[in-house]
């Protein structure tokens, strides 16, 4: 089974529940339930793909020959999908190559040393995440191989007979690749921070040519790069297994990878986004207590904050897109495998669904060299510029590029599927989700952009009422976006659904499934674009702040040197206006790409209720759907419970924030020094840092398991009363995540406001927005990006979870199991006390209440 972590995985995490569900939890829950609760066997059609497939859940599955189909007028599967290792290899170079032309760029020394002190402190904390993850790896590694190893029922080669435990060699690859998921995961969000802290440093310098357009080009150039990079490393090696393992090891080497990538991505996410708010609001309270400006080089909590802009922006939602990306494609191909009969459409579609991966990629890079000839045609020599403008031009063209390209390739690589016409009705259904990657941003802008009308409530409730109303205004703004996200992934779903519903069933069982993890699948497709404009955040906000750190201004001879070094005179009033301005449209596309996450949650979450319900009542039998409703009890508390940890979560990652801030602004008041000094010490900026990790891992350990023992006992429970659960944590966490993510961006860009339009700083208004900023940090970069994580894992950690209660019940009896529940159940509530006791903040004794 699997166990995942990560962010809008859960997608695939859904999907791939869907497949094991139907395959092989769900009907040994209906057997193990039958005694009790009156569910007695699965679908027809259920059944017939069971007895195709091996037992022993996804890590059995074979995949077919690709090349025994042709495609494009003879071409073998096999032989077209090395195009794409072609195309991945390209991609790898494409992000090289910006790198190199990153480090290469001009900066001066000043700012190079603030950069440079940026990665090295970030390496540290990179190398302690390292070291932490790997801690957790032994603890699932050994679940793993524990339930591999000798529960999971499996065929024994040699006499056919139905046996316990896969061999140790099988095990192995599980446990290799799972960390392969791990190194993906981690080497990407290494990359990241790398590409990152050179492109903060050069876009800093560039200002100060005093023309706006360098500060949009490099760290879209930076970003563009990580893109390429992430998706190229995933695809290659998802098509490497494909291509190059045995079939009936593939199974087991996608799980494995599946496991470890949403391992890494969890910790780094969650950790990440907790590392990263300590730091922002230690810096940020900062300017209102001392009166200092924004990123003050002798404030030692700034260079925290550039390292948490690279640990929480850059290197979480790499790790997490790297995850998302591969565990969708992972439940994609297990549906394929456990859903259709036919290996020849099981050959066409999985061919068809990794050309159309390949193409995107090439859509990505084709709309990005476009938009940047348009752009820099528009822009190279304008003194003003709206920079949000061609990052909305470069979604939307993008978005349009992959839909023209989804129905060509569709209509060349599956014309003749089924009837002739499913080629366009997978295209559209694909088409929803790619068409959702350019409509979420924009309306996560209504709500979160500095053109925004509610951003601009939330600036004209600071001036009223100071920072109450500010703090209302932007709840008001996170509460309906919320709304209006939700209806907007209701309908494309629906889109979705209603298409599947002529002609997919004559290919596959449970096509709504299918048509639901496409539209997930679409909602991936701009990948490198979708990444791309969420790392264009933290270069942006690092940006402005290695400019105030390298307190270059203050030189001597400064002019003259840059004169003469690099041919221009400095512009310091103009660099400081559009670095800060640009800061704005940073926050804004961070902002637009977390719902597009949170969004392919839900689709996935939906893609498993609807799989669990299927498959329980036997394809929607009407005796059997009282089990699935609140007429039974189990299922009722089942999403009740759910809600309830979703809002454990919420407050239990927010402790961490807080107790961490008040630890690290402790240290900051007692260590800040404004007379005699123009920066503050290193030392004092690594004991920050220092502060930030040690709250960071702490909050990530209380969470972890919290979740672990929580997904076990409640798996152990009932299997009715699990699918509530997991429903109920799907719903929920998604309008929570929306809420969050979006009041956090409104609160952020009206500070924003403030600072380049109004030009208030260190007035009241100003100190309100702060304020808000403050409350809206962890809510948007904490709480809300990291329930993606806490969704998937517990989905797939939970099917694992769902075989060993299954299992047991059949051999030790439900009052072993049930004792078990309590015993788990026990473990995760003083997890929970901890996250709350084990984190209070311990004031002074002078000073305690």
């Amino acid at each position: 089974m699997r166990i995942r972590f990560g962010t809008v995985w859960a997608t695939v995490l859904r999907l791939a529940i869907a497949l094991v569900l139907v395959s092989s939890v769900l009907p040994r829950a209906i057997n193990a339930q039958s005694s009790t609760s009156g569910a007695a066997s699965i679908t027809a059609a259920v059944a017939a793909v069971q007895q195709a497939q091996r037992p022993g859940g996804e890590a059995n599955l074979v995949v077919p020959d690709l090349g025994t189909e042709t495609f494009l007028g003879g071409i073998p599967g096999t032989t077209l999908l090395m195009s794409g290792i072609a195309v991945c290899v390209l991609g790898l170079l494409f992000g090289l190559m910006i790198y190199g032309q990153l480090r290469g760029m001009a900066v001066h020394r000043s700012m190079l040393e603030v950069s440079e002190l940026i990665y090295e402190t970030c390496k540290t904390y990179l190398v302690t995440q390292g070291k932490f993850i790997l801690l957790l790896w032994l603890f699932i590694g050994g679940i793993v191989a524990i339930y591999f190893g000798g529960l999971a029922e499996t065929v024994d080669p040699a006499t056919g007979a139905l046996v316990h435990g896969f061999p140790a060699f099988k095990v192995i690859i599980i446990l290799v690749f799972s960390l392969i998921g791990i190194a993906g995961s981690y080497s990407v969000a290494w990359f990241g921070i790398r590409v990152n802290t050179f492109a903060n440093s050069r876009t800093a310098f560039a200002a100060l040519r005093g023309k706006p357009y360098p500060c949009y080009a490099i760290p879209l150039k930076a970003g563009m790069s990580i893109g390429m990079m992430l998706i190229s490393v995933e695809l290659l090696l998802m098509l490497m297994i494909l291509l190059f393992i045995p079939g009936d090891y593939a199974g087991a080497c996608f799980i494995g990878f599946a496991i470890g990538e949403s391992l890494g991505a969890a910790a780094l996410r969650i950790a990440g986004g907790i590392f990263t708010k300590i730091a922002d609001i230690g810096a940020d309270l900062m300017k209102i207590v001392f009166k200092i400006k924004e990123d003050d080089a002798r404030n030692p909590g700034v260079i925290a904050d550039c390292v948490g802009d690279n640990a929480g922006d850059s290197v979480g939602p790499s790790a997490d897109g790297f995850e998302t990306y591969g565990v969708t494609g992972v439940a994609l191909i297990s549906f394929i495998l456990l859903a259709v009969p036919n290996s020849a459409v099981q050959v066409q579609l999985l061919v068809w669904i990794f050309m159309m991966r390949v193409f995107m990629v090439i859509a990505s890079g084709l709309s990005y060299f476009i938009n940047e000839a348009i752009t820099k045609a528009s822009y190279q020599n304008a003194s003003k510029m709206d920079f949000e403008m061609p990052l909305t031009r470069l979604v939307w063209l993008t978005s349009i590029v992959s839909v023209v390209i989804t129905y060509i390739a569709s209509n060349l690589l599956i014309g003749g599927l089924g009837d002739g016409s499913l080629w366009w009705k997978l295209a559209t259904i694909i088409t929803c989700g790619t068409l959702a990657g350019a409509i979420i941003p924009e309306l996560v802008k209504v709500f979160t952009s500095v053109g925004s009308r509610h951003v601009r409530e939330v600036v004209s409730s600071s001036g009223a009422g100071g920072p109450s109303l500010n703090i209302l205004s932007g709840l008001v703004a996170g509460n309906f976006s919320a709304y209006w996200l939700g209806m907007a992934i209701m309908a494309l779903m629906a889109i979705g659904y209603w298409v599947s519903t002529h002609g997919l069933g004559e290919l596959m069982m449970a096509p709504a499934v299918f048509a639901f993890g496409l539209v997930a699948f679409g909602f991936l497709g701009m990948g490198p674009v979708t990444i791309a404009v969420d790392s264009y955040g933290p270069v942006t906000d690092n940006a402005q702040s290695v400019y105030e750190l390298s307190t270059i201004e203050q030189l001597p001879g400064i002019n003259a040197e840059v004169k003469k070094d690099f041919g221009f005179d400095p512009r310091f009033e103009e660099a400081k206006d559009f670095l800060e301005e640009n800061d704005g449209a940073g926050n804004t596309f961070k902002a637009t790409a977390k719902p597009v996450l949170i969004g392919t949650a839900v689709v996935g979450a939906t893609t498993m209720i609807f799989a669990i319900i299927v498959s329980l009542t036997q394809g929607l039998q009407p005796q059997f759907l009282a089990n699935l409703s609140i007429l039974h009890p189990p299922f009722l508390l089942g999403l009740v419970t759910g809600g309830a940890v979703i809002y454990w979560f919420t407050g239990a990652s927010m402790q961490a924030v807080t107790t961490g801030a008040y630890r690290a602004v402790e240290f900051i008041k007692d260590n800040i020094k404004l007379e005699g000094t123009t920066k503050a010490s290193v030392e004092d900026s690594k004991k920050v840092v220092e502060i930030c990790t040690q709250y960071a891992q702490k909050g990530m350990l209380n969470i972890f398991f919290t979740v672990f023992f929580s997904t076990l006992a409640f798996a152990f429970v009932e299997p009715y009363f699990f699918i509530g659960y997991l429903i109920s944590i799907a719903l929920f966490g998604l309008y929570q995540a929306i809420f969050m993510a979006n009041a956090g961006g409104a609160w952020d860009n009206a500070k924003k406001i403030v600072e380049t339009e109004l030009k208030a700083k260190g007035t009241p208004l100003h100190d309100a927005t702060v304020i808000g900023d403050t409350v809206g940090d962890p809510f948007k970069d904490t709480s809300s990006v990291a329930l993606n994580p806490v969704i998937k894992f517990t989905t797939l950690f939970g099917l694992l979870a769902v075989e060993l209660a299954v299992s047991l019940t059949n051999s030790q009896g439900q009052l072993f199991t049930h004792a078990l529940a309590a015993a788990f159940f026990l473990v995760s509530a003083y997890y929970v006390y901890r996250s709350f006791y084990g984190m209070r903040i311990e004031v002074r004794a002078a000073n305690r209440v």
